[in-house]
């Protein structure tokens, strides 16, 4: 008898120290889904993003899930964190299925950005061969309900991205974020959506990227200017924030690096939000002084600001996830 699981780490259960070390960006699928789909699970579909990496599968024998647990954490050199993973199965794991993809499991509740995130892990896997009929209609029925719990609750009126949790954080910290210097790093869809909001409240704009063609289009759609990626660590020195949202999966700028950036500025204050997964400056940096530093755990606080008020909606969604 096939049976649906549910199993990962995320967010509520494990800090982004332990999440980046089991994070799969969807370049490195077309290694790990070939390499579990030898472990006896007759289905699954893997979702990292930055606040969870989870795995949802069917299979007929229980035995076959702990293998596919084990053989993806042996992959990423990571087994002694099996303990840490939880394992959901049947109507359990498809209420959490179907509650991450409405957004009603998110940090951010009704954060916009997941449903996108799940479709595309969903159908690379599915061109990967990985997903069959129980999933595809698991899929389907998870789009249902993201549509019921938008249209019928105000889950999503207001909602935000962790984007705008990070602006919010900026806005915190300084008086007023109107003509602060910003220097983003990376100018994927968290970049642009951090940009747009620092914009949105009179910040100065400076934009970097590996591909420096997508540093010049951000940078003319919304009026910044765009610093060569190869001398953006010298221009810390000038600017007031910096917001790291890249894929690169490693450190970018190292501790050694970045007390050699807070001398050239005379320790003048410098806030740094890093919300990569895994991260892309080195945690050790909040050592330097008059360097301020928050990874995505730290916005934890400002987005249940955001929860406050919202719990009946919650509830009504999950109410429609139920049905």
């Amino acid at each position: 008898m096939f049976k649906i699981y549910a199993l990962g780490v995320n967010y509520k259960s494990v800090r982004i120290e332990e999440r980046e070390r089991v994070s799969c960006p969807l370049k490195e699928f077309k290694e790990v889904v070939p390499l579990l789909k030898t472990t006896g699970v007759e289905e699954f579909f893997l979702l990292s993003t930055c606040n969870r990496t989870e795995i949802y599968c069917v299979s007929s024998s229980k035995e076959n899930v702990e293998n596919l647990l084990y053989t993806y954490l042996s992959y990423k050199g990571e087994l002694p964190l099996k303990e840490r993973f939880f394992l959901l199965e049947g109507e359990e794991a498809l209420f959490h299925i179907f509650k991450v993809a409405s957004g009603l499991d998110s940090m951010v509740l009704g954060e916009p950005q997941i449903v996108s995130q799940f479709k595309e892990s969903f159908l690379e896997c599915k061109r990967l061969g990985s997903v069959g009929k129980i999933l595809n209609l698991v899929f389907q029925r998870a789009m249902r309900a993201n549509k019921r719990v938008r249209s019928e609750t105000e889950v999503s009126k207001g909602a935000v991205s962790v984007s705008y949790v990070a602006v919010e954080l900026a806005k915190s910290i300084f008086p007023s974020v109107e003509g602060i210097k910003v220097l983003l790093v990376g100018a994927g869809e968290m970049g642009e959506l951090a940009s747009t909001y620092f914009k949105r409240e009179g910040a100065k704009l400076y934009i970097t990227n590996r591909t420096i063609s997508k540093a010049k289009a951000l940078a003319k759609k919304l009026g910044g200017e765009v610093v060569p990626f190869n001398s953006f660590k010298e221009f810390l020195s000038y600017i007031d924030v910096a917001l790291f949202s890249t894929g690169a999966g490693k450190y970018l700028v190292n501790r050694k690096e970045l007390t050699e950036v807070m001398e050239r500025r005379n320790y003048k204050p410098l806030f740094i939000i890093d919300i990569s997964v895994p991260r892309n400056v080195e945690p050790s940096s909040k050592k330097i002084d008059e360097l301020f530093l928050y990874d995505i755990d730290d916005l934890k606080e400002v987005a249940q600001k955001n929860l406050k008020g919202r719990e009946r909606e919650k509830l009504k969604g999950e109410a429609i996830v139920l049905e």
